[in-house]
């Protein structure tokens, strides 16, 4: 699993010209499911986000969670992510989850986070979604689920 955690200002998805999710102040979290990805790693990789140190203290250092902040978490599964993308000059997704795979992870991630952590929102899996956002900092960091 690869997610691209971004820092945000507010983020939203929309799907067909309706916002189906929508944050302020938290994390967009881009999400793409590999094939060995598994329901434990989902769980590790979930309190991890929950944790990982974005947001600024009072000193000015990243040492607060989005937990600590109270903030919103906005999950958007992205397929793109999967890609090997080490030879050529198109992307290969052999190493990508499928599509039932894929959705029943990514599924069990929100499911985990929500379990954990309010508010959580999502974009809705394989849909062809516009992602709005105001990156904070900038501040985006690539977690793998190896790392988690």
């Amino acid at each position: 699993m690869k997610v691209l955690l971004q820092r945000v200002k507010n983020a939203r998805v929309e799907v067909a010209g309706a916002t189906v999710g929508e944050i302020q102040q938290g994390l967009l979290l881009l999400v793409g499911i590999e094939r060995h990805d598994t329901a434990e790693g989902v769980a590790r990789m979930a309190d991890k986000l929950l944790a990982y140190r974005v947001f600024a203290d009072a000193a000015g250092k990243m040492n607060l969670s989005v937990r600590d902040i109270q903030g919103g978490v906005l999950a958007v599964s992205q397929f793109t992510l999967a890609a090997d993308t080490q030879k050529g000059l198109r992307p290969s997704f052999s190493s990508a989850a499928p599509p039932e795979q894929a959705s029943t992870l990514f599924e069990l991630l929100v499911r985990v986070l929500r379990d954990r952590h309010t508010p959580v929102a999502c974009g809705i899996f394989a849909a062809d979604m516009q992602v709005h956002l105001v990156n904070d900092g900038p501040v985006t960091f690539l977690l793998e689920q190896g790392s988690a």
